[in-house]
């Protein structure tokens, strides 16, 4: 079987991981905007959680809410979340695992040291009993500069 796929521009890659590193020692969160399994645009959203923003982060109501409301406004759909994991592999936790809903992609970027290092994406079985990994491609450049992936 393969595995689920997700591409993702160097613009989007880049916005991604200078998130990570503008947020560390704390995780950073936002969603993922594209079309068809391509992700074009991010939108950075606050790390909200109650439970200490270096090990967690939480999406609220209002931050889903404006995640679809501007994948709207960019012509595409919400396709899935990113956040990233200071000092800890880019493989999903318990605590992703238990706060995840089956229809989205997850990119983890790990962040070291304060710099940005693997990233990977995870896709949650529809039983929700564990995540698999998917494949991350690297399509065209639509936006080179990452400040231009980054919607808020």
């Amino acid at each position: 079987m393969n595995s689920p796929r997700l591409t993702i521009t160097s613009g989007v890659d880049a916005a991604i991981r200078i998130h990570g590193q503008e947020t560390y020692p704390h995780e950073c969160c936002g969603a993922l905007i594209g079309r068809d399994g391509f992700v074009t645009a991010i939108v950075a959203l606050p790390n909200t959680t109650e439970e200490g923003p270096r090990r967690r982060f939480m999406v609220r109501p209002s931050d889903y809410q404006l995640a679809e409301r501007r994948a709207t406004e960019l012509g595409g759909e919400l396709l899935g979340f990113y956040h990233s994991h200071p000092d800890h592999p880019a493989r999903p936790s318990q605590y992703d695992l238990d706060h995840a809903w089956p229809t989205f992609a997850y990119i983890i970027v790990a962040v070291a040291d304060g710099a940005a290092t693997d990233m990977t994406v995870w896709y949650l079985q529809e039983d929700r009993s564990r995540f698999e990994e998917g494949t991350l491609n690297h399509g065209e450049n639509s936006h080179s500069d990452p400040t231009a992936a980054v919607h808020g």
